[in-house]
């Protein structure tokens, strides 16, 4: 089941309150859940749900000694000695616990306590003032374009008038008065120059925050991932551009688990650049991948089982995705194309059809061998 998964597993240590002490062990961390293990009696010492965590924060046991602490239900957790560091686990564990608070609701998982819900109503709140906000600006830009064109147009209109006004007023005997009295006019030049119309930006198919890993776990560090119909691109927290993959720079693209996936381009006679990228909504990017580089994806053991295994409560890897993920891409790649096309969506479904058993099959035969 999706509970038993693993994203990842560090060795630490626990206070155990009861006994006064520190146990060593493994901290692991599940797509729903918290769990810790020691590794002499191999009990399960920890084991709750995202959702009833209340704060993570870096704290120092005895004034010296860094350590974690989970505050969850009225009970503190303290977690030491973490490997390969206290910020790497703190950044992966907050940032699976922001995700499970702001998943939506209809999304089959459990009743969230009451701080989920509220963070998630401020979300849908500040999400449709932002709509309301876009749909204004947009209008008004209509209207600042619809004067511009005007001023043009008026611009223009006078250039005409004044022309015709001087060849008017000029005397009739006089050949050359055209000539020279438009000269000083031709060469005064216009005062507002028209303003160049800026490029449509690359519409973007998705975009997801996500963990990246450069080389080395002690760069991790929080970021966001952008899906584009010609490439991906890997920003900080901050929409500092990482990289940018294009397509054609993509080498090959590894599924170490449904969470965690590494981007790779290869290099001679330097080091290849290579990303890590770890998150919660990491099932909704690798079917739109599978589509955009089929022939460059490697499903490794833990991905294959987890397919096997069944379907994951926070997104459905069937065809709800696929076709979810085709209509993204089909919006990007052919914004003319018309959307209620009957015969388009028979076709598209068809071809979906054929692409998953396909998967399947393959899938299957990997298994097996």
């Amino acid at each position: 089941m999706n509970e038993d998964i693993r994203i990842h597993s560090w060795p630490c240590s626990y206070y155990l309150d009861s006994g006064k002490q520190w146990v060593s062990g493994r901290l692991s961390l599940t797509p729903v859940g918290i769990k810790f293990t020691a590794d002499k009696t191999g009990e399960l010492l920890v084991d709750f749900h995202l959702s009833g965590i209340s704060e993570i924060k870096k704290e120092s046991s005895n004034l010296i000694f860094s350590s974690l602490t989970i505050l969850e239900k009225n009970t503190k957790h303290w977690f030491s000695s973490l490997q390969p560091s206290r910020n790497v686990v703190f950044n992966i564990l907050e940032h699976f616990w922001r995700e499970q608070l702001l998943e939506s609701r209809g999304a089959g998982a459990a009743v969230r306590p009451s701080k989920g819900r509220e963070l998630t109503g401020m979300m849908e709140g500040s999400q449709k003032r932002l709509e309301d906000t876009a749909k204004v600006l947009h209008y008004q830009g209509e209207q600042f374009d619809n004067i511009m064109k005007g001023l043009d147009k008026i611009e223009g209109d006078m250039d005409v008038a004044d022309r015709l006004l001087t060849e008017l007023e000029s005397p009739s005997w006089w050949p050359f008065s055209s000539k020279l009295w438009k000269a000083p006019l031709e060469s005064k030049p216009k005062e507002a120059a028209t303003v160049p119309e800026p490029k449509s930006q690359e519409g973007i198919i998705l975009r997801i925050p996500v963990i990246v890993t450069h080389r080395t776990d002690s760069n991790v560090k929080p970021g966001k991932l952008t899906l584009f119909a010609s490439g991906l691109e890997i920003s900080d927290c901050n929409s500092q551009v990482l990289h940018r993959f294009e397509s054609r720079d993509v080498d090959d693209i590894r599924v170490h688990t449904p969470y965690e996936i590494s981007v790779r381009q290869r290099f001679i006679g330097k080091p290849d650049t290579s990303y890590r990228l770890l998150s919660a909504r990491m099932p909704e990017v690798i079917p739109i991948l599978e589509m955009q580089f089929s022939k460059k994806m490697q499903f490794l053991e833990d991905a294959l089982g987890f397919v096997g295994a069944g379907k994951s409560p926070q997104v459905d890897l069937g065809t709800s995705i696929w076709q979810a993920a085709t209509g993204l891409l089909g919006g990007v790649v052919q914004p003319g194309s018309a959307a209620g096309s009957r015969e388009g969506t028979d076709n598209d479904q068809v071809q979906l059809q054929q692409h998953e058993k396909v998967s399947q099959e393959e899938a299957k035969e990997l298994r097996q061998v």
